[in-house]
């Protein structure tokens, strides 16, 4: 579970990543150079903007569904990332395995 802290005190607190990481859970942070937290950073600003803002959901598992089907529809198969040169993840992949068994 990645949480996004409002209140970054809180969440720093010894109490309450003892809770966490009783229940299994990593608390993420940002700290400066970290690229995992940009990345997921930079995903969540994609998902927002293009998915969630704006829509209603009937219920969490619409909201689940209408997520997913983004994610595996949109984001990974159709969607171009700059970083993987205006590529989409799935035509980045194919062309990472394509020239992986030459």
């Amino acid at each position: 579970m990645l949480r996004r802290p409002f209140e970054s005190a809180q969440y720093a607190s010894i109490a309450y990543r003892q809770r966490l990481a009783d229940r299994d859970f990593t608390l993420s942070t940002s700290r400066p150079g970290n690229p995992v937290n940009a990345k997921a950073e930079s995903f969540m600003k994609t998902l927002k903007a293009e998915e969630i803002n704006g829509k209603a959901f009937v219920d969490l598992d619409d909201a689940r569904r209408r997520i997913n089907s983004f994610i595996g529809e949109v984001y990974n198969k159709e969607r171009l990332h700059s970083a993987l040169g205006y590529q989409s993840p799935l035509e980045c992949e194919t062309a990472f395995a394509q020239n992986k068994t030459r």
